[in-house]
């Protein structure tokens, strides 16, 4: 792999984590407009926490991916996930691929 390529995996890396930072974007806005409606988020209160975990994720993701595309090795990106099953997840991931 050249530098060149390196260099260009950077610029993916950080492009494609700020797209996942633009999707949260997108869900919070959807979450707040659901939960204005009072009486539907208290009737649908398990799937507003789906939301808040699809967030969560999107998070985690798009600052994994901004770490590795600044330079940080695999497992130093993972190791700062703060949600265990999202690093559980890349670990595997990254055994599986080793």
């Amino acid at each position: 792999m050249t530098v060149e390529d390196i260099e260009h995996l950077r610029a993916l890396k950080a492009v494609l984590a700020e797209e996942i930072r633009d999707v949260r974007r997108l869900i919070e806005q959807i979450a707040e407009v659901i939960v204005a409606d009072e009486q539907f988020a208290m009737a649908n209160l398990d799937q507003l926490q789906a939301f808040d975990m699809a967030i969560q994720r999107a998070d985690e993701s798009a600052d994994m991916l901004e770490r590795l595309s600044k330079g940080a090795q695999a497992g130093s990106a993972i190791d700062a996930v703060r949600l265990g099953c999202v690093q559980d997840r890349l670990r595997a991931a990254l055994q599986k691929a080793a």
